[in-house]
């Protein structure tokens, strides 16, 4: 991004990632053999350009933490900001209830189809321009979408928004291991607890919004177009840095690299174990997100008290989203952190199986808590690789798998709730993956890379043969 023009860059074409190196002020030799610079002035001039490049390193890293503090709060409005205002879309579209439930299960179909492109694109345009053009890809999908002017044009205004959210969930994991390899934990939980955030404000305001713009559906979709525009700006100056993202470019050894381009992802049983993580926490929440309130209403609750629960238990995740990932961090196995949300999760849904309206505030707080294990799922694919390739390649296996493992959940809990006439059978499939999830989070979350875990596993099958 033109930062460190100081600065001799070695770029890995492979991986997209580079080394740096100070470049240190020589004298010319003149004819008489003399040189023009002493070396006192020499050593002044050199401590100049240290401190000058110490200045925009501090600079840059700032920006970067803008960035993805504002890239954060635009990856979920575009799916909750509809939520809020489903009922009145559907009306002023005509839109059947059919194609209704067809664009509540866009977003995790294009999560997986297009974040599997994550990281070709990083490679080739650098993981931050691909935020960027995310972004730009956001502000344009939200701007236009409610003004096309039928369903077909919705969905596909739909789909470009959520394309950039789904190669921005990607690559932040990469940024954070790329910038700040030493504090992946706290700003994992900055950039989770900025996730949560916008999630609940999209949901807890598109409403009143709508109403203080005249009760335009339109108006109050579009406006959420403005603060992903906004989230664009940190990230133009790592447009111009292609491959290297910049000053905070990691120094990978050589080895590290070699395993990162010949890394076969499918081979990693940890890799599996944090997609299978990933997906069904990924489903817990998306029928936490679609059904919860509809718990509470059938049981008994207000209509207005059902969705503030329901803000609660997303509330929950903005300081948990914070302290859970610095906490993994400091864990050598975070086994025990996936056990403690499994198990307020099977105690949320033991609450809403025996006595819905009469905790209905601890079942609320128990499951928003349960639903913390996505900032954690993002903590450990940041430590599961050694390098901001390796975390590149695993984040997209295991968002792009997890989220089509996703996508069955919230149908199969509605066909449950319909055929049985009640939340019983539901419930116990809720409960019933919940088991699952802390298995598979357990060994996702041992002491392990997946570079040396496919190493190992390649070097055993040459000794086998």
């Amino acid at each position: 991004m033109g930062l460190m023009a100081s600065e001799e860059v070695t770029t890995s074409s492979a991986t997209g990632t580079a080394t740096t190196a100070p470049a240190v002020p020589t004298g010319r030799t003149g004819s008489t053999g003399g040189t023009d610079l002493t070396g006192e002035a020499g050593s002044a001039r050199a401590a100049a350009a240290a401190g000058k490049q110490a200045a925009t390193r501090a600079w840059a890293t700032r920006l970067v933490i803008v960035g993805i503090v504002l890239a954060a709060l635009n990856l979920r409005p575009a799916i909750t900001s509809l939520g809020a205002l489903l009922e009145e879309v559907r009306d002023g579209l005509g839109m059947s209830g059919t194609l209704a439930g067809l664009l509540t299960s866009v977003p995790p179909l294009c999560f997986a189809a297009f974040g599997s492109l994550a990281p070709r694109f990083a490679r080739r345009f650098g993981a931050g321009a691909v935020v960027c053009g995310g972004m730009v890809a956001i502000a344009t999908g939200l701007l236009i979408r409610p003004f096309l002017g039928g369903t077909v044009g919705f969905l596909a205004a739909s789909a470009l928004a959520l394309m950039g959210i789904a190669v921005s969930n990607v690559l932040m994991p990469v940024i954070v291991k790329r910038w700040f390899p030493d504090r992946v934990g706290s700003m994992t939980g900055l950039y989770s607890m900025a996730l949560a955030l916008g999630t609940s404000l999209a949901a807890a305001i598109t409403v009143p919004v709508t109403d203080a713009l005249g009760g335009s559906w339109r108006a109050g979709l579009a406006v959420w177009a403005a603060v992903a525009v906004v989230a664009i700006v940190p990230w133009i100056p790592l447009v111009r840095e292609r491959g290297t993202d910049g000053a905070a470019t990691e120094r990978v050894p050589a080895a590290v690299r070699r395993q990162d381009e010949d890394l076969r992802i499918t081979h990693s049983r940890t890799a599996w174990a944090l997609a299978c993580f990933f997906g069904l926490q990924a489903t817990a929440a998306y029928i936490t997100m679609g059904w919860l309130p509809q718990i509470f209403r059938d049981a008994g609750v207000p209509a207005g008290e059902a969705g503030v629960l329901l803000a609660v238990t997303m509330a929950m995740g903005v300081p948990l989203a914070f302290v859970i990932p610095r906490v993994a961090t400091r864990l050598s196995h975070q086994g025990p952190v996936v056990v403690a949300l499994g198990t307020c999760g099977l105690a949320g849904y033991a609450g809403l199986y025996f006595a819905p309206a009469g905790g209905a505030w601890a079942w609320a707080l128990l499951c928003g808590i349960s639903n913390c294990a996505f900032p954690l799922a993002l903590t450990m694919v940041g430590m599961r690789a050694k390098s901001s390739a390796g975390v590149a390649k695993l984040s997209a296996f295991a968002q792009s798998t997890g989220y089509l493992i996703s996508i069955p959940g919230p149908l199969l809990v509605g066909v449950l709730y319909q055929h049985s006439g009640g939340w019983g059978l539901p419930i116990a499939l809720m409960a019933g993956l919940m088991v699952p999830q802390i298995v598979v989070g357990v060994l996702a979350g041992r002491d392990r890379t997946i570079e040396d875990e496919v190493a190992q596993r390649a070097a055993a099958a040459g000794a086998g043969a």
